[in-house]
C-alpha cells in the first residue's frame, strides 16, 4: 500500500478546516484514514496546527510520502528535520518552529513618540554627501565664501 500523508477536509463550505492524515495514496481525499496526525486550521492568523510528531516520523520512516501542503506543515512542526536526522542515524527531538504572530504587535507610527532629530543645515548636508575625493574642493569653496 503506497501510503500518503495529506490533508482531509473536515470544515464546512466556506469554513475550511483540515486534518493531517495518513491514507492509501490511491484513495480519494475523504476516504477512510489509516492514521490521524492532527488538525490544521488555515483560517487563523498564522495558520495553526497540532501534529503528533512521533506518529508522523514513524510513518515517514515507513515510506509514506507527504503532499506539498502536508510537507510544509510537517516542516513547520519540525518533523522533517527529525526525519532527515533519523535517516542519517541520529536522534533529534521534534521541536516546532516559533511563529512570528506570537510577537507583540508594533505600535502605529502616530502613537510612537520619539525625540525629534535636528536636521543639519543644507551646506553641511551637502558637504557630508560629497565623496572623500571631492571633500577638499568643497572645503576650499566653503572657506572662499567665508572670506568674501
Amino acid at each position: 500500500m503506497p501510503a500518503k500523508i495529506r490533508l482531509k477536509k473536515v470544515g464546512r463550505k466556506g469554513q475550511p478546516s483540515y486534518r493531517v492524515v495518513v491514507l492509501d495514496g490511491r484513495k480519494p481525499r475523504d476516504a477512510k484514514v489509516v492514521a490521524d496526525l492532527g488538525p490544521y486550521d488555515p483560517k487563523t492568523n498564522p495558520p495553526t496546527f497540532e501534529i503528533d510528531g512521533d506518529a508522523a516520523l514513524k510513518w515517514l520512516l515507513e515510506g509514506a510520502k507527504p503532499t506539498r501542503a502536508a510537507r510544509n506543515i510537517l516542516s513547520n512542526a519540525g518533523v522533517l528535520s527529525a526525519w532527515d536526522a533519523a535517516k542519517r542515524g541520529k536522534t533529534v527531538p521534534i521541536e516546532a518552529k516559533e511563529l512570528k504572530a506570537d510577537e507583540p504587535k508594533k505600535q502605529p507610527a502616530a502613537e510612537v513618540k520619539e525625540t525629534p532629530v535636528e536636521e543639519a543645515p543644507a551646506e553641511e548636508a551637502a558637504a557630508e554627501e560629497t565623496p572623500a575625493e571631492e571633500a577638499p574642493e568643497a572645503e576650499a569653496e566653503k572657506s572662499a565664501k567665508e572670506e568674501a
